[in-house]
Order: structure tokens, then C-alpha cells, then sequence
């Protein structure tokens, strides 16, 4: 910790669309310091020749080599999946008193086989998969002060878990008949999405993509098994819509005859009624994502259609923040008996 009380923070892979998001939001952050910003390109550059929202005075984009792990108390690291636990593993008995923050993909699954069946690499720190810890901020308070390494959730997951946990705990909702279908702006497929996606017209058309088997699925079936102790029947299926940011999860659920619209719309106000950031909107409200845009927000809204055993829960969240670099921030916030909002308590960002 620096002189003046502030964690010291270095970020690893500090120039993709999450990483400029989290050294912004950091940035803003009173209880921090950046130390370290790393890349593997554009070595010497200014933060803001990647983002000219950044204002602070930053250290310029240095090699990974370059850090001095001793001066740092928490690692972000926003890196292409395979490359997070890499270093995390060179660095983890070395540096005893750093703490990692991963925002790959790297610690999310703690089955190093459904972590190759998913991503196609052969997990290369899988003896520090039990020192890891899977945080939804709304659902991990207690324990992530525990863990050294945390896997901050998916975007998809997150404005899935938030709308569905607390009613699977409760067992108000069908677990065999569920339907997600997640729309996304395109700065969730990465900085890479232009090569992906160039002949797709990604600008001026909404387009279905890895329809039978996305990554997330196995993500969301992980967590929803770990509340109930047994499998749960759904289907996932995500778009890239021709906005930027903010995701729009759209989730078809059959109900039983003791359950209701208005039952579960009053167990996620229950659930969520000391909560900052997850707002539970009024039964039936229209929602989209312009709200939780630049927020750490999650708006959920529950609604009725015209057969009574079958509803409707949206959920929106920003996929940069709330489903990315804010979570982080709200995650090293617990894990350092932090508010909860600090340096994320804002309506908008300009």
C-alpha cells in the first residue's frame, strides 16, 4: 500500500475495450493509486492516446516485464483467455501478498476439462483453481475477502445470475424449461470484433452468433448447479446488436401453479431491497439499456404475458461495466471493507 493509504494497482492488458474502461474507472477511484499499465503494443504511450476520457496522470504503457510486483497490492488483469493464468501462476507463490483480479475467462470454471472443452486451451494453473473464487458482487460479500485470485463473471452470466438466482434458491421458477436470449452492443465481442464480424454488416444488423454452444453457457451452467445442487434445463443464445455497449437479456420461464408474475417480482424486491446497484423496476415496466449505460447498474423488470404459467424477466446491464470493470472495482471494494459504491456511486459518466 502507498504511502497515503491507497492499494496500489497495476493493470495487465490495459488498452482493450475493458481494460481502457477499468483504468478509467480506477482513475476515479479515491482509495487507489495506478502504478502500472501494461500492454504488448504501443510501448511508451499515454493512457489517453487510447481514451481521451483518461485526464489523470497516468504511467505511460509499459512491458509486462517492466513491473515491480513488489510495489503492488492487486493485479487487474484484462488479457485474452490462456493468458491471465499464466502469469497469475509465475507470479502467485513468488509475490505472496498480491491479490489478482482476472477478467478472462481463466478462473471462471473450476473443471479444468469443461475448461477445454469450452476454450480450447489446456488450463496451465489448474493447482489454483481452489485458491480461486467466482464473484458476483450481489452474491459474494462474505467470502471474497478469502481468495487471492477472483474470476469476475462474464457479461452474459451476470445480467443472467441477477435476474435468476435468487428465484432458483427459492425454486419459484421451472428449472427444465428456461430460455435466455441475450442481446449485446458489439464492444463484447472484443477489439478483434471487426475481423470477426467485417463481412456480417455488424453496423446496421442484429446477428445471432454461436448459436448451438456459446462459452458462457457452461459459465451460467456452473453457478446455477453450485445454488441447486442439480442441473437446470436452458437454452442460451446471444446477438450483437449495432450499438456499442450495454446488454439486454431477454429470459422465457414457465412458472408452476403456486408461483406467479407477482411473486417473483416480490421475492427480487425482497432480495435486492438493501442492494446499490440491481433496481427491481415495477411489475410489467418497459426496459431497455439506456439506462444502466455508463453505470454499474443492473435494471430488472418482470412481466406477464397472457398465459398465466409463463413470464417474462428482462434484465439489462452495461457490458463494460457492470458486466465487466465495474463488477471489478465492486469486487476489490469488499475484498478491502471498502463501501460497496466507491468510485462507482455516479447516475451517469460522461
Amino acid at each position: 500500500m502507498s504511502i497515503n493509504n491507497k492499494l496500489n494497482i497495476a493493470v495487465v492488458g490495459a488498452t482493450g475495450f475493458t481494460g481502457l474502461e477499468l483504468v478509467y474507472l480506477l482513475s476515479k477511484h479515491p482509495k487507489v493509486k495506478i502504478v502500472s499499465l501494461s500492454a504488448t503494443k504501443k510501448l511508451g504511450k499515454k493512457i489517453s492516446y487510447f481514451d481521451k476520457r483518461i485526464k489523470k496522470k497516468l504511467p505511460v504503457i509499459s512491458s509486462i516485464n517492466k513491473v515491480n510486483w513488489s510495489n503492488i497490492d492487486i493485479v487487474y488483469l484484462s488479457l485474452p483467455n490462456g493468458e491471465a493464468q499464466k502469469l497469475i501462476k509465475k507470479l502467485f507463490y513468488k509475490f505472496e501478498h498480491l491479490k489478482f483480479i482476472d477478467l478472462s475467462a481463466d478462473f471462471r470454471l473450476k473443471n479444468s476439462d469443461k475448461y477445454f472443452k469450452n476454450y480450447k486451451l489446456k488450463h496451465k494453473a489448474k493447482e489454483l483453481l481452489n485458491h480461486s473464487f467466482y464473484a458476483i458482487s450481489e452474491f459474494s460479500k462474505r467470502q471474497l475477502s478469502k481468495y487471492r485470485i477472483i474470476a469476475n463473471p462474464g457479461c452474459y452470466p451476470t445480467s443472467v445470475q441477477l435476474a435468476l438466482i435468487p428465484l432458483l434458491i427459492k425454486k419459484l421458477i421451472n428449472l427444465k424449461d428456461i430460455s435466455i436470449d441475450s442481446k449485446s452492443g458489439y464492444s463484447g465481442a472484443g477489439k478483434g470484433f471487426k475481423k470477426r464480424f467485417n463481412h456480417k454488416n455488424l453496423y446496421s444488423s442484429t446477428f445471432a452468433y454461436n448459436i448451438k454452444f456459446h462459452r458462457h453457457t457452461a459459465e451460467i451452467e456452473q453457478e446455477f448447479k453450485n445454488y441447486l445442487k442439480k442441473n437446470t434445463g436452458f437454452t442460451f443464445n446471444p446477438h450483437l446488436i449495432p450499438t456499442y455497449r450495454g446488454i439486454l437479456s431477454t429470459i422465457y420461464i414457465n412458472i408452476g401453479k403456486k408461483s406467479s408474475a407477482k411473486k417473483i417480482f416480490k421475492e427480487l424486491r425482497r432480495f435486492y431491497k438493501n442492494s446499490y446497484f440491481v433496481k427491481i423496476l415495477k411489475l410489467n415496466s418497459e426496459i431497455g439499456s439506456g439506462n444502466v449505460i455508463n453505470t454499474n447498474n443492473c435494471e430488472i423488470s418482470v412481466c406477464e404475458t397472457k398465459f398465466r404459467n409463463k413470464i417474462i424477466i428482462f434484465s439489462a446491464i452495461d457490458n463494460l461495466i457492470k458486466g465487466a470493470s465495474g463488477q471489478a472495482i465492486q469486487n476489490m471494494n469488499i475484498m478491502n471493507n471498502f463501501s460497496e459504491t466507491l468510485g462507482l456511486k455516479w447516475k451517469k459518466l460522461s
